[in-house]
C-alpha cells in the first residue's frame, strides 16, 4: 500500500485534534470513519467540523456545495469495529499510555491485515504502540499541530518496527493534506515537544516564582522573540493535561529533573483547568473560547 491507494480512514477520538484531522482527511476527497467512544460524541465532532467549515463559507473561501461534498464524506461512529473497511486508522485520543494501547488493540482486531494504524500522539512511543499489536511494521506515528485545518507541519515518528514502506504510504497520504513532513526516531517528545514543552514548562516556574504576570510573560515572547502566541496562551490552548503529560513523559523518560513540571501548571491540571477547553486555565474564557481575564 502507498500514500496513492489509501482511500478510506478512519479517525479514532473526535476531539479537536480528531475532528482536526478528519477535516483535512475529507478535504484531501478521503472517505473517513469518525470514531468515538460514543456515536453521539462523533455526531458533536462531526457537527463541530460543519460549524467551522460554515465560516469558512460566511467568509468566503468555500462553496456551500464545497462544504457539504467535505461533510458528506465524513461519517460518525460509535465502534471501533465500524473501520473494518479502513486503509489507514489514525488514533487521536488522550495522552495516556495505557488508553492508547487498549484503542490500538481494539483497532488491531478491527482493521483488515495490510492496513496501516497511526498515532496522533504527542510523546508516547510508538515502538511501544506497535509492540501491542501484530502488525508492528505496519504502525507509526502521524503528529499533526493544533489546529490541524491551519497547521502546515506534521510530524512523522518512525517506530523501532516501522516499515520502509509504512513510512513512505503515510509521508506520501501527509502530503496529499497539503501538510509539510518532518521525521523523528522515537524519542520521548520527538521533535517539536523536545523543544517546546520545556519553554511552556520555564513560563510556568518563571509565573510561579513571581517573575512576571501572566500577561507580561506572555507579552514578552509575542514580541522580545517574535511567536504569535505567549507560552502561557499557547498552553491553555493546547490543553494543560496534555502539556502535563507530555512534561511527564519527557521527565519520566529522559530522568532529566529539568523536565519536572512546575507546580502550578499540575496544580491547574488537578483543579480541572485545563485551558480553554474548560474556560479556565492561566486565563478565563467566555463560551466562544475568548480570553476574558486572568486566572491566576
Amino acid at each position: 500500500m502507498d500514500g496513492t491507494t489509501i482511500r478510506r480512514i478512519g479517525v479514532i477520538g473526535a476531539g479537536q485534534m480528531g475532528r482536526g484531522i478528519a477535516q483535512v482527511a475529507a478535504a484531501a476527497g478521503l472517505e473517513v470513519a469518525l470514531c468515538d467512544a460514543t456515536r453521539e460524541l462523533a455526531e458533536k465532532g462531526k457537527a463541530q467540523i460543519a460549524s467551522a467549515l460554515a465560516k469558512q463559507v460566511e467568509k468566503g473561501k468555500l462553496t456551500p456545495e464545497a462544504r457539504q461534498d467535505l461533510l458528506d464524506r465524513v461519517a460518525p461512529s460509535g465502534a471501533i469495529a465500524d473501520l473494518a473497511h479502513a486503509d489507514l486508522a489514525v488514533e487521536a485520543a488522550t495522552e495516556n499510555v495505557d488508553l492508547k494501547i487498549d484503542l490500538f488493540r481494539n483497532a488491531d482486531a478491527a482493521l483488515p491485515a495490510g492496513a496501516i494504524l497511526a498515532s496522533n500522539t504527542s510523546s508516547i512511543s510508538i515502538t511501544r504502540l506497535a509492540a501491542a499489536t501484530r502488525r508492528p511494521d505496519r504502525v507509526i506515528g502521524m503528529h499533526f499541530m493544533n489546529p490541524v485545518p491551519l497547521m502546515k507541519l506534521v510530524e512523522i515518528v518512525r517506530g523501532v518496527q516501522t516499515s520502509d514502506a509504512t513510512y513512505e504510504a503515510v509521508r506520501d497520504l501527509a502530503v496529499r493534506f497539503g501538510k509539510t513532513v518532518i521525521t523523528s526516531k522515537d524519542m520521548p517528545g520527538f521533535i517539536v515537544n523536545r523543544m517546546l514543552i520545556p519553554l511552556l514548562n520555564e513560563a510556568c516556574f518563571a509565573l510561579q516564582e513571581g517573575l512576571s504576570s501572566p500577561e507580561d510573560i506572555d507579552a514578552g515572547a509575542r514580541l522580545g522573540l517574535n511567536h504569535p502566541m505567549g507560552p502561557l496562551e499557547l498552553s491553555d490552548l493546547i490543553g494543560l493535561d496534555t502539556v502535563l503529560a507530555i512534561a511527564d513523559v519527557l521527565h519520566r523518560e529522559l530522568g532529566d529533573s529539568k523536565y519536572r513540571a512546575a507546580t502550578v501548571l499540575r496544580n491547574l491540571v488537578a483543579a480541572g483547568w485545563y485551558g480553554k477547553k474548560t474556560g479556565r486555565g492561566f486565563y478565563v474564557y467566555d463560551d466562544k473560547g475568548q480570553k476574558t481575564g486572568r486566572a491566576v
